[in-house]
């Protein structure tokens, strides 16, 4: 299995009428509430204040909140598993994550903000490790936005700081991206296969579950 470098995934409803922190918070204290109270209440205080402004102001402050937030580090030395893609309050807990776990919970943090699901794509990548065309390239993940199907996206990473369109990121190629409507070809709008029950994504639809008896609706 190729192993990643460090998006979250439909709920379908906003964070009026979707998010319960009371059973969120149920769900977060018997694991993590010794080490990772902290991180649990300022993002709960993040997400309920309102993050106001267009999808832009949105991408930029949710990807600085976790870029801050959460340290980088490979799943096998937080998880002790190869490849282990963690719920938002599992990197909350853990306070650090990889490529993807970043993507997840941002993914999940920007719906409850009040972004369209349809406007975000999980989005593998293969991310070159030099600044020269002819570096080695690594696997990794992205979180990509689009205002309009056609439109060039916009990339959160937790590798930079900042937001930028994809013509910006020439170190990253994508492979191929998905979402609650299905599996696309790169960063084009052509759907391969559905998201779920394709058998592509198993690990995906395991932490749909587990976010789901988490609390997210």
């Amino acid at each position: 299995m190729v192993r990643l470098l460090c998006l979250s995934l439909w709920v379908g409803l906003g964070v009026h009428s979707a998010t319960n922190f009371d059973q969120l918070l149920a769900a977060f204290t018997p694991r993590w509430a010794a080490v990772g109270m902290s991180r649990f209440n300022a993002w709960r205080e993040f997400v309920a204040s309102g993050v106001v402004g267009s999808d832009v102001d949105r991408l930029k402050k949710v990807n600085e909140f976790f870029n801050r937030s959460i340290a980088f580090g490979d799943d096998m030395t937080i998880w002790g598993q190869s490849d282990y893609w963690a719920t938002p309050l599992e990197t909350l807990g853990r306070g650090a994550g990889d490529c993807e776990d970043f993507v997840i919970a941002k993914y999940y943090t920007l719906q409850m903000v009040g972004v369209a699901p349809e406007k975000l794509r999980l989005t593998y990548v293969h991310a070159r490790t030099g600044s020269s065309a002819g570096a080695p390239t690594q696997a990794h993940m992205v979180l990509a936005y689009y205002a309009r199907p056609d439109e060039e996206p916009m990339v959160l990473d937790n590798l930079i700081g900042d937001v930028r369109v994809a013509s910006r990121r020439p170190d990253l190629s994508p492979v191929f991206s998905f979402n609650s409507r299905g599996i696309f070809a790169g960063t084009s709008g052509a759907e391969l296969a559905p998201a779920v029950g394709s058998g592509r994504l198993s690990r995906w639809e395991d932490l749909l579950k587990r976010v789901r008896a988490e609390g997210f609706q």
